[in-house]
């Protein structure tokens, strides 16, 4: 059983008609929340609740959507606090050369061209033009923060989990 990809957490509710606000996780949210997908709300049992989508629109940081058969903040209040998964059997993206998702690169160990591990992928932060992947040192230290470019990302194997980096001048400090 492959894992189940999460794209999304519902933080709260979003006025009276049954919206909800989503902190979104996904590189392609136009597509996971397209009227007339089916989301899974899921909570830390495993529990899921199936929920087509009927709406989807950006505010602010949030995406807001709206779910088949709940049409007020009553019937969609439960969902507060749970995350949005989709079934990784129903995804059939097409990724271009160079895309990833998410779950493959976070956890992968990060290695500079010399062969010097520096730590593992924890999370990707997507503020701007390029992903920037958080990288966990090995022993201690700060995070250290990797943008996702060709001059400082060499390879990837997802395969082996290793992301082989050429370290910019500045972004040990």
């Amino acid at each position: 059983m492959t894992d189940w990809l999460n794209v999304g957490k519902i933080v709260n509710t979003h006025g009276i008609r049954g919206e909800v606000r989503v902190i979104s996780r996904t590189d392609f949210p136009e597509e996971r929340y397209a009227a007339g997908n089916t989301l899974y709300a899921t909570d830390e049992k495993g529990d899921r609740t199936p929920l087509q989508v009927s709406s989807w629109r950006k505010h602010k940081q949030f995406d807001l959507l709206t779910f088949e058969g709940y049409d007020n903040v009553n019937e969609v209040e439960q969902f507060k606090g749970k995350i949005l998964q989709v079934d990784p059997e129903n995804i059939d993206d097409e990724l271009l050369e160079g895309e990833y998702y998410y779950h493959e690169i976070v956890g992968c160990n990060v290695f500079t061209e010399a062969g010097e591990e520096l730590g593992k992928v924890k999370e990707i932060l997507s503020p701007g033009a390029n992903d920037v992947w958080v990288v966990q040192r090995k022993g201690n230290g700060k995070d250290i923060l990797l943008p996702y470019i060709e001059q400082v990302v060499k390879e990837i194997d997802v395969e082996d989990k290793k992301i082989v980096v050429e370290l910019m001048e500045g972004l040990l400090e």
